[in-house]
């Protein structure tokens, strides 16, 4: 049930982030995006390694 919960999350934080980098590329430039787009997937990562860890310890 959790993980439902965390995918409609990131679906829905992808519906709001996306327009908005559409919006603010042209003033943030291509290169303010792969600065910020490196952080990524350790923050995937991460979130996944605490979430396997919450699925074994309940």
């Amino acid at each position: 049930m959790n993980i439902f919960v965390i995918l409609i999350s990131l679906f829905v934080a992808l519906l709001i982030i996306v327009p908005l980098l559409e919006k603010y590329q042209s003033k943030m430039g291509l290169e303010g995006a792969t600065k910020y787009a490196k952080y990524i997937w350790p923050l995937v990562m991460v979130s996944l390694v605490v979430q396997l860890i919450y699925v074994l310890m309940r």
